[in-house]
């Protein structure tokens, strides 16, 4: 053994990694998913969901507007003592009990129609969107003898969008955000909304009976001035950030739980559809394009119920559509196709059964899964062409 082996001995590799770097990993680890849950997700999905809900409750009471007190006033069969006793009994929610004066019940029913316009277009979507969802709901449950699935759904709907930061684009409070920014004015008007609508919640207030709404929307109230007066008097910025990945996380929850919403709508629906002898052997469909009160056009309906092997095809892939829709969405090029094919059975359903709003609801809700690429505009112009 040589001299040098013996003063110089063979040094191995370390295996065992070095602690910073042990940390920095676990550090990377921790923040991606915080940092994932503080973006905020599916921005265009959700403006595409606000136009379309609110467009379609302001097409509903624009085409029922000759028809409302029938519908929800004065005239209605389901009277109001009714309608209270029901609302005593479920605890539903709606502000058209409180008084059975017919100038309250036109200023709730044309207030909706103010509501929802306002929400389409994205003005105070913050504060619309709370009022959008009195408005479904007063009316849904002022008489719940003449809603269908679509009333259902977009109840429902509502709640959720309540949660979400539906005004982020494609609104005029991104145009109006936009505008601040660039000229560094601070907006005053939100604040001044915000002390009207608390006057007008204290007014009301006697109206509630002890429920848990009014809770809820002192809460709504309460955070909104919250954030406010984080915006104007805070000193530091940890405040604001806090707030806005809040808000941020709410927002994403509350798309979540949509999504989650019309899975299971579908899933539901396809395999109650299994569990009947008619949708087993092909025949659903067929006695369906036959009930009286769902055939607007009927002879349309006896054409189609008169191909069996169509009808057959028809009821399997229904079936087939519906209980795999949960499971494909995962997968890019399916997804579009299964989109295109709910479309086209919604709209089916809307000509053939006459249930035009219920189909209208489900394919604004299947616009939630249609991808970004689609929604977002490109940010390169049409007319600039990349130096060679």
């Amino acid at each position: 053994m040589s001299i040098d082996h013996l003063g110089h001995p063979t040094t191995r590799p370390s295996t065992v990694p070095a602690a910073g770097a042990t940390r920095r990993r676990w550090r990377q680890a921790v923040a991606r998913p915080i940092a994932f849950a503080c973006d905020a997700h599916a921005r265009y999905q959700c403006a595409l969901f606000r136009i379309g809900l609110s467009g379609l409750v302001l097409a509903f009471l624009l085409r029922e507007w000759p028809h409302r007190r029938v519908l929800y006033g004065d005239r209605s069969p389901w009277a109001l003592d009714l309608a209270a006793r029901l609302v005593a009994e479920n605890h539903a929610f709606t502000v058209l009990t409180w008084n059975a004066g017919r100038w309250w019940f036109e200023c709730a029913y044309h207030g909706a129609i103010l509501v929802a316009a306002l929400l389409m277009l994205g003005w105070r979507t913050r504060a619309t969107s709370v009022l959008f969802l009195i408005a479904v709901l007063s009316l849904q449950n002022r008489n719940p003898l003449i809603g269908d699935g679509g009333d259902n759904v977009i109840g429902v709907m509502a709640i959720y969008l309540a949660f979400t930061q539906c005004g982020a684009v494609w609104s005029l409070d991104a145009r109006r955000a936009r505008r601040n920014r660039r000229d560094g004015r601070v907006d005053r008007a939100g604040f001044v909304m915000w002390q009207i609508l608390g006057v007008a919640l204290l007014w009301v207030s006697d109206g509630f009976q002890g429920t848990a709404w009014a809770a809820v929307l002192w809460t709504f109230w309460a955070c909104q001035g919250l954030w406010y007066a984080a915006r104007r008097w805070s000193r530091g910025a940890w405040s604001r950030e806090l707030l806005d990945a809040a808000a941020t996380m709410l927002h994403n929850c509350a798309m979540l739980v949509i999504a989650a919403q019309i899975c299971l709508i579908y899933a539901t629906a396809g395999w109650y559809k299994i569990q009947g002898t008619r949708w087993q052997d092909g025949s659903g469909l067929h006695y369906a394009l036959h009930l009286h009160y769902f055939s607007p056009w009927p002879g349309l309906g006896s054409l189609l119920a008169s191909h069996m092997l169509l009808i057959v095809l028809l009821s399997y892939g229904t079936v087939v559509v519906q209980v795999a829709f949960p499971f494909l969405l995962g997968y890019r090029r399916l997804k579009t196709a299964l989109l295109g094919l709910m479309i086209l059975e919604h709209a089916g359903i809307a000509v053939l059964l006459g249930l035009p709003f219920l189909s209208a609801a489900m394919v604004v809700c299947d616009a939630v899964f249609l991808p970004t690429a689609l929604l977002k505009p490109s940010r390169r112009s049409s007319g600039s062409r990349p130096r060679r």
